[in-house]
Formats: C-alpha cells, sequence, structure tokens
C-alpha cells in the first residue's frame, strides 16, 4: 500500500514575490495525516492557514492565487507542482508575506529544499482521485481535458505567433515521476513579453520580475543573456504549471490530462469541473506505484 508522505523536517529561504516584489521569508513544515498542503499567513496576527484548494482559487491572472475572505496567498503554482512531483502529501507552509517567492522562476528551487529537509513516510494510505469519465473545459479557443488513464500524464500544447517560438517544440508530454520531473521539467522558467511589462506594472503585476526568475521576449527574440534551459522550455513551463495548478484536486491523479493554449483559469476551471461531477471520478488508494502519480 502506497502511503502518504510529508517532509521530515523544516526548512526555510527567502525569496522576492515575483508580482509583489515583496520580500518574503517561507518555511516548509512537516504536518500530520490528511492535513494536506496549507499556506499559513504568519505576518497576520492571528495567523490564518489557506487550503491549497480549487474552490478557493479567486485570481488566476499570470498566476494561482488562494483566498480565505480577503487574505490570498498568491502564485502558489510552482511550489505546489514541486511537492505533487515529490509525492509530498501533507505540508504547512508559512510566509511572511502574501506571495510565495519567485526564486528563478521554475520549481527547481523548491525541489532542492524538499530534498533538503527529507521526506518521510506516513502511517496512513495515500488517496488518488482516478478519473473514470472524459471531462473538458472550453473557452475562448482553448480547451483542457481530463482522460481515463492507467497512470498520470500531461499534454500540453502551447500556440505563440511571434518569432521568438519559431523552430521550438510547442508541445510536450509529461509521464508524472519524480525523477523524470526533477531532470526534465523542474528547471523550466516562467516567461513573459517586455510589450507587456508596463501593463502588468501599472496593474500591481511583475513588480519583483525580471531576467533573474523569468525569460523576458521582446518583439524579435528572447533577451536573457543564457537563452533557454531547454530547447522546449516555454511547453515545458506550461507542463510545470500544469502540475500544480491540478494538484489542488487535493490529492495526486490517476488519469491524462490534455491542455491546448492552457493556462492557470482553464485548469482551475477544469479541476472545479472534474470535483464537481461525481460519476466521473473515484478515490482510490494504491498498492502499485507504477499505476500512480509520485
Amino acid at each position: 500500500m502506497i502511503k502518504q508522505k510529508t517532509l521530515n523536517s523544516s526548512i526555510k529561504a527567502t525569496g522576492l514575490g515575483l508580482h509583489t516584489g515583496q520580500k518574503v521569508y517561507l518555511n516548509l513544515r512537516p504536518a500530520d495525516v490528511d492535513t494536506g498542503i496549507v499556506f499559513r499567513r504568519v505576518d497576520l496576527e492571528p495567523a490564518v492557514d489557506i487550503a491549497a484548494n480549487a474552490f478557493l482559487v479567486r485570481e488566476t491572472v499570470l498566476s494561482t492565487n488562494i483566498y480565505k475572505g480577503d487574505i490570498r496567498v498568491a502564485t502558489i503554482e510552482h511550489l505546489m507542482a514541486a511537492f505533487a512531483a515529490m509525492g509530498i502529501d501533507n505540508a504547512i507552509v508559512e510566509l511572511t508575506a502574501e506571495e510565495v517567492p519567485i526564486m528563478d522562476g521554475s520549481a527547481a528551487t523548491f525541489i532542492f529544499l524538499i530534498k533538503a529537509a527529507g521526506i518521510k513516510t506516513q502511517h496512513s494510505a495515500k488517496q488518488y482521485l482516478k478519473v473514470l469519465r472524459e471531462i473538458s473545459f472550453e473557452h475562448e479557443g482553448k480547451i483542457a481535458t481530463f482522460k481515463p488513464y492507467q497512470g498520470c500524464r500531461l499534454s500540453v500544447e502551447i500556440d505563440f505567433d511571434h518569432p521568438a517560438f519559431t523552430g521550438k517544440n510547442m508541445k510536450y508530454t509529461l509521464e508524472l515521476e519524480s525523477d523524470r520531473f526533477i531532470r526534465e521539467v523542474s528547471r523550466a522558467r516562467t516567461f513573459g513579453f517586455m510589450s507587456d511589462i508596463e501593463y502588468l506594472r501599472a496593474n500591481n503585476l511583475a513588480r519583483g520580475g525580471s531576467m533573474e526568475n523569468a525569460i523576458v521576449i521582446d518583439e524579435t527574440a528572447i533577451l536573457n543573456g543564457d537563452g533557454l534551459r531547454f530547447e522546449d522550455e516555454f511547453s515545458k513551463h506550461k507542463v510545470l504549471d500544469a502540475v500544480g495548478d491540478l494538484y489542488l484536486l487535493g490529492m495526486s491523479f490517476i488519469g491524462e490530462f490534455v491542455g491546448f493554449k492552457t493556462g492557470h483559469y482553464m485548469n482551475n476551471q477544469l479541476v472545479k469541473k472534474l470535483l464537481s461531477n461525481h460519476q466521473a471520478y473515484e478515490i482510490v488508494t494504491c498498492d502499485d506505484s507504477s499505476t500512480a502519480a509520485a
């Protein structure tokens, strides 16, 4: 029987929020079985806990943000992707500000922190959401779909009419497994366009963004001096985002996710649509890790 996992010890880090530009201290802590992933705003008195739950997502413009009343935790997707890929079921994420630090714009730093803290197997069985029926969400020419599949597979196709994307692989498929995620996807960075920067900052977004934590693209080319980490870094980052967003199911899933031009909004709407259709899934435990996600 596959068991739940948490961190073996606490581990701290600090960084900047991508959109707020605020310095934030992060503390990843172990949690009891069946806790799930919980974000804790320790800068507030009393501290406020917000569960990583798809129905608590209120904003999805360029990041995934969860709320309890007017209190929010922003840009959770890269850390959630690291938890999902490493099979962490239960953890407390303490934050001294409203946004998870962006680090280098990928999930690699969070993977490093989880490895440094160590992973502890707990006594209760790990639960999985098994997709039984195909469920899709379509919006403005974009489509996101869950399909039955004996494993955990994600496939994302992007579509950008821009010279920087010419010749790049616009589609990537991942069989979600810890080592493969670390090796092929975890270092894929978020990306954005110079033409959007003025608008974003006028709307209090991307205030902490730079070429230290994002791929920046002008009218014709990538501006980062070191270029891309992978030829298909753009499509891989969209898969990374999807891994994180889909972990707001509250557990790992057994099935296939297929996305065309998807982003945080599409991912969240699909998760909520699946969870609202009780005939489309069942909650299971597994004896064989080869048929399940991390």
